[in-house]
């Protein structure tokens, strides 16, 4: 027998960031403005390079490959989450594309670049994140 024990709490609203977006590829460079900008009021500029390259490509792909409309949210507690949801059920795989492939790069750039990464299904489609290490206060 195991007895598992988790204690949870809620974020305060100034650690959550959230943007709803069109499915449209001209949104991506917003949101890395955007995430640069909150970022820096968290005090994670030296964050700001890695989480910009995630969200660029969690976006992308949610507007390449799922459907919209998008939620952007970063979660900021002792790790910083990145979540793109969209409307579609179909789930990302990781894939190692070949040296004469055009795509096929992000997700395996997003496992390398976050400490962990995964899928969650929602009643309304799925939910993408990615969990980026902050580096010490």
């Amino acid at each position: 027998i195991a007895l598992l024990v988790a204690r949870t709490h809620a974020l305060a609203p100034h650690q959550i960031a959230t943007w709803d977006l069109p499915a449209d590829p001209a949104v991506v460079s917003e949101v890395r403005a955007a995430a640069a900008r909150r970022l820096t009021e968290w005090g994670l500029e030296e964050a700001s390079f890695v989480v910009e390259l995630v969200l660029s490509e969690l976006v992308a792909n949610a507007i390449r490959h799922g459907t919209g409309p998008l939620r952007v949210r970063l979660l900021h507690d002792r790790t910083l989450i990145c979540e793109v949801s969209d409307t579609s059920s179909t789930a990302p795989h990781l894939r190692r594309a070949a040296t004469t492939d055009e795509g096929g790069r992000g997700l395996f750039l997003v496992a390398q670049l976050a400490q962990a990464w995964g899928t969650r299904h929602t009643p309304d489609g799925k939910v993408i994140w990615a969990e980026c290490t902050l580096g010490p206060p």
